[in-house]
C-alpha cells in the first residue's frame, strides 16, 4: 500500500462528525463499531478511525509496525484517516509528548457469534450457553485474544474494562447484536489471567456499578471481585475409567455414602490459610477414601463474596471459588477424586442470589435476572433476589450452568439447594406477601417447569450423573422422572426422617418408650421417594450444637447414643450423608472460620466413633441387603417394631434374590437385655458384622461373641429365631452366613 501523507489526508470535510467524536469521548456512544475501525466512505474508499484518550497524535500502522498514514484529529482523542483500500490489518501508534504506545484496534474485527448462536440465545435454548457467552480465548481473523459476550438487552451501552484499558469504559464498547440483547467484542492480545468487568449504561443512561461476568469462568478472591479470564480449552482428562463406570455407582441400587464438606473449614494450613485445591487433593481425598465414603459433597464452591454464606449466596455461578486456586487446579482436584474412586457432588444454588452491586441484581439497569415485584423477587429468609424463572433467557442461563459443571468440570452430581423455596410462591411469606399462580394456587409452576427441564437435560446429556433435591415438604414425585409427572431428580433428601430421628435420639432413654413412633414413622414413607438420609451442616450450626452435643447422658452415654444412632442410620433404607466432623464426634458446633478439631482423634472415644463410621461404610458396601433395595419396599421387613416399653427395634434388610439378608437390631434404652429372641428368615449362623458397643469403638465390649446360630423356634412370624444379648444404647447388624 502506498503511504498517504498527512497533508493530503487533512484536506476536505471532517472524517468523523464532531458530535459523534464528543459522544465517544464522553462515553455516551453506544455503537462504536459504526464509527471506529474501518468504515466504507460514501465517496469511495475507506475511513479508518481510532480512539486514544490522552493522545496528541496517532499513526496508522500495519501489523508489522510499518506506518501507513498519520491520522487526523477529529475532536478530543478521536483520530481518523481516509484510504483508498481497506488494510488487511492494522493497529495504532499514539503519542503524547515523548511518550508513545501501541493500541490494538478491537474495532477492526468482525463478529464472532454466528446466526445460530443468536437464534438459540434469543430462544432460550442454547445447550452450551457458556461457549457463546463469557470470556473466551480464541483465534479470530488472524489474531489471538479474548472474545467477550454478554446478555444485557436493556443496556444503552456495554463496555468491557480491565487493566488492559485502564478500566476506561470508553475504549472497548461492545457491539450489539440486533434484538437478541447480546453484546460482544474481540480484544486482541489478551490472555489467561486478565482481570475484567463490564461497565453498563442502563436504558436511561445511568451508569451501573461495574459488573462481574455472569458467565465468567474465574474470579478474584474477596474483597476483590473482578472476573478473570480463564482458558478452559484443551483439557486432557485422565478419568476415563471412572467416567465409564460412574453410572453403576450412582444408581438407586448402589451403596452411596456422602461426606459433606465445607472445604474452607475442613482443615486449615498451619498459618490459618485455606487449603489449595492441590492440598485438598492430597489430604481430603485420601481421608474420605480411607473412611469408605463413596462421594464428597462440596458446599457451594461457585464464587461468593461473603465467607459466612458458606457459598449459598453465589455471584459467580460459572467460576469455582478462587479461595483454593484457579479452575485448572480445581479440575486436577476433580481428577484426584475420581482416581481414588470418589464421586464429587456440587451443592448448586439456582433458588436465589445476593444483591451485591457487582452481581446480577439490576444487571443492565433493569430487573433482568430477578423478578421486579418483591413479592416474587425478594427472599425474606436470606435477604436475596429470586430468579425470574418465567424468563426463557434466565432459565437457559441456569440450565446451562448445571450442564456446564457436569460437562466442563466432570462433576458427578448436583445437590440442588432450597428446592422447597422454589416450589411454593408463599414460602416464608405471610398472606398478601405473595402472588398466586395463573390458577390461583401457591405452586410455582414456572419453577416446576424449570426443575423438570434441568433434570431432563442433564440426564439426557449423560444418564450416569445424579441429581439430588433438598426438598423439605411432601411435594409428590420429586424423584420421579419428569416424563411421568415428577420433577425428575434422582434422589431427595429425607428431611422428615432427619427431624424425627434426631428428636428421638436427643431424648433421655427413659422417655423414649413414649416416643417409639418417631423412629418407625419414617418407614411408612421410606419408599415414596429415592431418599438420602441427611445429617447435614444445617444440623450443627446456629446454636443447634454438635451431633455429640445433642446426645443425652454423661460423656460415655453421649458417645454410646451417637454410635447407636449411626448404626441405625446405616441400617435404615436410604442413601447416607454425614457432614464433616460428625464422623468423629466433634464436640463443638461447626465454625466456618476454623478447621475441624482434628486433635480430638487422640481421644479413644472420638477415634472409636471414627472407626465405627469407617466400618459402617464398609458393611454398607459389602452387604447387598443394606443397599440394593434401598428405595424399594421389598428391601425391608419388620421383625419387631412393637417393643415400645424396651425401646427395641428389629428389622430385615433384603437385597436381590440369592443375597444374604441383614438382621438389624437396636436397643435405645439404657438397660441390657439378655436372651432377647427375634425371628429370622432362615436357619444358619448370623455373624455380628456391627456392634456399636464393641471395645474398638469405645464401647464396653458386650454383645454376642461374634454371632449366633438360629434355633428352630418360631418367632415374629418366622420358623427360626436367634437369642441375643442387647447391650444398652447399641445398634447391631448381623449377616446370615448359612
Amino acid at each position: 500500500m502506498t503511504p498517504i501523507s498527512a497533508k493530503t489526508a487533512r484536506q476536505g470535510a471532517p472524517l468523523v462528525e464532531p458530535g459523534e467524536a464528543e459522544r465517544i469521548d464522553t462515553g455516551r456512544h453506544p455503537a462504536l463499531f459504526d464509527i471506529l475501525g474501518a468504515q466504507p466512505s460514501a465517496e469511495g474508499g475507506w475511513r479508518i478511525a481510532g480512539y486514544a484518550p490522552g493522545a496528541e497524535a496517532m499513526v496508522l500502522e500495519d501489523l508489522s509496525g510499518q506506518p501507513i498514514v498519520e491520522m487526523i484529529p477529529q475532536g478530543r482523542d478521536v483520530f481518523a484517516a481516509a484510504l483508498p483500500d481497506r488494510p488487511e490489518g492494522w493497529r495504532f501508534r499514539a503519542r503524547r509528548g515523548d511518550a508513545g504506545w501501541t493500541i490494538e484496534d478491537p474495532y477492526r474485527f468482525g463478529p464472532v457469534l454466528g446466526e445460530m448462536d443468536e437464534y438459540f440465545l434469543s430462544e432460550g435454548t442454547h445447550g452450551r450457553l457458556w461457549d457463546a457467552l463469557g470470556a473466551h480465548i480464541r483465534d479470530h481473523e488472524g489474531a489471538t485474544g479474548v472474545h467477550f459476550a454478554l446478555w444485557a438487552p436493556n443496556a444503552s451501552r456495554v463496555s468491557v474494562v480491565g487493566d488492559f484499558n485502564d478500566w476506561d469504559g470508553r475504549r472497548h464498547v461492545l457491539r450489539q447484536r440486533g434484538a437478541t440483547g447480546i453484546w460482544e467484542i474481540f480484544v486482541p492480545a489478551l490472555g489467561d489471567g486478565a482481570r475484567y468487568k463490564y461497565e453498563i449504561l442502563g436504558p436511561d443512561g445511568t451508569l451501573m456499578p461495574p459488573k462481574a461476568d455472569p458467565v465468567g469462568f474465574g474470579s478474584e478472591i474477596r474483597p476483590d471481585n473482578c472476573s478473570v479470564v480463564r482458558d478452559l480449552r484443551g483439557k486432557a482428562w485422565s478419568d476415563g475409567a471412572w467416567m465409564s463406570r460412574r453410572g453403576a455407582l450412582q444408581r438407586t441400587d448402589a451403596p452411596i455414602s456422602i461426606y459433606e464438606a465445607h472445604l474452607a473449614s475442613w482443615r486449615r494450613a498451619e498459618d490459618g490459610a485455606w487449603l489449595s485445591w492441590k492440598e485438598l487433593a492430597e489430604q481430603l481425598v485420601p481421608y474420605v477414601a480411607e473412611m469408605g465414603f463413596t462421594h464428597i459433597e462440596m458446599l457451594p464452591i461457585t464464587e461468593h463474596p461473603f465467607d459466612g454464606s458458606w457459598g449459598y449466596q453465589p455471584v459467580g455461578l460459572y467460576a469455582p471459588t478462587a479461595r483454593h486456586g484457579d479452575p485448572h487446579e480445581f479440575r486436577a482436584f476433580v481428577e484426584a477424586c475420581h482416581a481414588a474412586g470418589i464421586g464429587l457432588i456440587l451443592d448448586w444454588v439456582p433458588a436465589h442470589f445476593p444483591t451485591d452491586p457487582h452481581g446480577l441484581a439490576k444487571f443492565d439497569g433493569t430487573h433482568l435476572y430477578e423478578h421486579a415485584d418483591p413479592r416474587q423477587g425478594y427472599h425474606p429468609d436470606w435477604n436475596t433476589a429470586i430468579f425470574n424463572l418465567g424468563r426463557r433467557e434466565v432459565v437457559n442461563y441456569l440450565v446451562a450452568n448445571a450442564r456446564y459443571w457436569l460437562t466442563e468440570h466432570h462433576i458427578d452430581a448436583l445437590r440442588v439447594d432450597a428446592v422447597a423455596s422454589m416450589l411454593y410462591l408463599d414460602y416464608s411469606r405471610k398472606e398478601g406477601e405473595w402472588v398466586p399462580n395463573k390458577d390461583g394456587g401457591r405452586e410455582n409452576l414456572e419453577a416446576v417447569d424449570f426443575l423438570r427441564r434441568m433434570n431432563a437435560e442433564v440426564y439426557g446429556d449423560d444418564s450416569s450423573i445424579m441429581t439430588v433435591a433438598e426438598e423439605s415438604t411432601a411435594w409428590p414425585g420429586v424423584s420421579r422422572p419428569a416424563h411421568d409427572g415428577g420433577l425428575g431428580f434422582g434422589f431427595k433428601w429425607n428431611m422428615g426422617w432427619m427431624h424425627d430421628t434426631l428428636q428421638y435420639i436427643a431424648r433421655e432413654p427413659v422417655h423414649r418408650r413414649h416416643h417409639h413412633g418417631e423412629i418407625s414413622f419414617g418407614l411408612h414413607y421410606a419408599f415414596s421417594e429415592n431418599f438420602v438420609l441427611p445429617i447435614s451442616h444445617d444440623e450443627v450450626v446456629h446454636g443447634k450444637g454438635s451431633m455429640l452435643g445433642k446426645m443425652p447422658g454423661d460423656r460415655w452415654g453421649k458417645f454410646a447414643n451417637l454410635r447407636a444412632y449411626y448404626a441405625f442410620m446405616f441400617a435404615h433404607p436410604g442413601k447416607k450423608l454425614l457432614f464433616m466432623g460428625q464422623e468423629f464426634g466433634q464436640a463443638a458446633e461447626w465454625n466456618h472460620d476454623a478447621g475441624l478439631d482434628w486433635a480430638a482423634l487422640g481421644d479413644p472415644l472420638h477415634e472409636g466413633l471414627r472407626k465405627l463410621v469407617s466400618d459402617l461404610n464398609a458393611v454398607y458396601r459389602e452387604l447387598p441387603g443394606l443397599h440394593q433395595r434401598d428405595t424399594r419396599e421389598d428391601g425391608f421387613r419388620w421383625i419387631d417394631g412393637a417393643a415400645e416399653a424396651q425401646s427395641v427395634y428389629a428389622w430385615l434388610r433384603l437385597g436381590e434374590d440369592g443375597t444374604a439378608p441383614a438382621v438389624c437390631v437396636f436397643n435405645f434404652s439404657d438397660a441390657e437385655y439378655t436372651d432377647w429372641r427375634i425371628g429370622v428368615p432362615a436357619p444358619g449362623f448370623y455373624a455380628e458384622r456391627v456392634n456399636s458397643d464393641a471395645e474398638a469403638y469405645g464401647g464396653a465390649g458386650r454383645g454376642n461373641m461374634g454371632g449366633v446360630t438360629a434355633d428352630a423356634a418360631p418367632a415374629h412370624g418366622f420358623d427360626h429365631s436367634i437369642k441375643l444379648t442387647l447391650p444398652p444404647l447399641t445398634g447391631m447388624i448381623f449377616e446370615l452366613r448359612g
